[in-house]
């Protein structure tokens, strides 16, 4: 459990004691929870904190843009010293939160599944006839911050993604260097079922292991 700005920040951690660390942020109204038992297997070699983000899980407060970033600050400058490095995986909503820490922190490796260029760009589309730009309070701007990023970064993108279109996915892998950044899709899945997928986990595994 974690404290910042009054609030009670929720973490579950697997694999304690090891000397290097990887912080998962989820996707809205994730239960990161349900990643525990593959985690906890493939992750052997890494201390992994799922984040419950305010509102979730023993978690309190209301979830914001702003709040959640400074919670990623507060939970990474907690646990720094106890480490040699640390990694980030970021899904979906979390990909924002992942991208603003890997741009603010000095982050070993960075994953990004099913990520967008920006909320504000998502919502856009969908909404072509409002000022996106004036409503959405919230617009996690990850493409702003690829500048920023210096981790080597790995993005799994599902191949029937419904909710990403992939033009949104394709804008913020573009903007990262080319030596950078690896991208690969994973077939026959949609974006809440990219997990359920053993090639999400065989290439999670590998990118952590150096295979």
């Amino acid at each position: 459990m974690f404290t910042n700005e009054n609030e009670s920040i929720s973490t579950t951690v697997l694999n304690e004691g090891q000397n290097k660390a990887i912080i998962y942020f989820g996707g809205n109204a994730e239960n990161v929870d349900n990643n525990a038992n593959n985690f906890s297997k493939i992750f052997k070699d890494y201390t992994v904190y799922l984040v419950k983000y305010r509102g979730y899980g023993n978690s309190t407060g209301k979830p914001t843009e702003k709040g959640l970033y400074s919670d990623a600050l507060t939970i990474y400058d907690a646990i720094k010293n106890k480490y040699e490095n640390i990694s980030i995986i970021g899904r979906s909503l979390g990909t924002g939160v992942a991208t603003y820490l890997a741009s603010k922190r000095k982050i070993d490796k960075l994953v990004l599944v099913t990520p967008f260029d920006s909320l504000q760009s998502v919502a856009q589309e969908l909404f072509p006839i409002y000022p996106m730009s004036l409503l959405l309070q919230d617009k996690y701007k990850s493409i702003d911050r690829v500048d920023e990023i210096k981790a080597d970064t790995l993005v799994l993108i599902a191949e029937k993604d419904q909710t990403i279109k992939r033009i949104h996915t394709e804008n913020l892998v573009k903007k990262f260097p080319v030596s950078q950044i690896t991208s690969k899709v994973i077939k026959n899945v949609g974006h809440n079922s990219i997990s359920n997928s053993r090639l999400y986990y065989t290439l999670l595994k590998k990118y952590f292991q150096n295979i």
